[in-house]
């Protein structure tokens, strides 16, 4: 039985990179035969956070907010594909994220980072892993860092060079934990309701 995992993705720049990084996860997630559905933020594009969903009454929500409510209580786990902007988060991401709160709970999260530069985008996987771990999240320990990308992956998203041959290697360990973490999580919400 496949899992239903959400990708989320957060770059609103007219010249995404990332996107490359996003579609390789989605094309290897499905290769191993689970359900995966792709959330851009820039596509959404939420406005600033004002009011959260749960501050919504019931069935008054804007329409972009009830249908993404939905579709992450129904999935599994997330991948967070995150670039790094000054040392920090994509603040896209950042926003869509913050709209929900209960919605997230008791789901594992992993966190795929990238940049331009050598560094993989790791400072801002380390910001969103404790971001995710208060929302309610279990944050699996496998990360994927992609740097830079454009010698990475392709316009394609095809793994390119030394880059692309270390992706490759390092994405079935990155899939096998989560799908752990998601079965794990699954098996524990079927025994017992959360606490809260």
């Amino acid at each position: 039985m496949s899992n239903r995992v959400l990708v989320l993705y957060g770059s609103y720049r007219s010249d995404r990179m990332g996107i490359r990084l996003a579609n390789f996860v989605i094309d290897r997630l499905r290769g191993r035969g689970e359900e995966v559905e792709f959330i851009d933020a820039k596509a959404i594009g939420l406005p600033m956070l004002d009011r959260m969903y749960k501050e919504y009454p019931k069935g008054a929500a804007p329409e972009a907010l009830e249908k993404l409510a939905g579709q992450i209580r129904g999935a599994d786990g997330f991948v967070f594909v995150t670039g790094e902007y000054n040392w920090g988060i994509q603040p896209g991401l950042k926003n869509l994220t913050d709209h929900f709160l209960e919605e997230w709970f008791w789901r594992p999260a992993a966190i795929v980072s990238y940049s331009a530069g050598r560094l993989s985008g790791a400072r801002a996987s380390t910001a969103w892993h404790g971001t995710l771990s208060e929302m309610g999240m279990v944050v699996i320990s496998s990360t994927i860092g992609v740097g830079p990308i454009a010698q990475t992956l392709s316009a394609e998203s095809e793994p390119i060079g030394e880059g692309g041959k270390a992706l490759e290697r390092s994405f079935p360990r990155f899939a096998d934990d989560l799908n752990w973490w998601i079965e794990a999580a699954k098996a524990q919400r079927a025994r017992k309701a959360p606490p809260y």
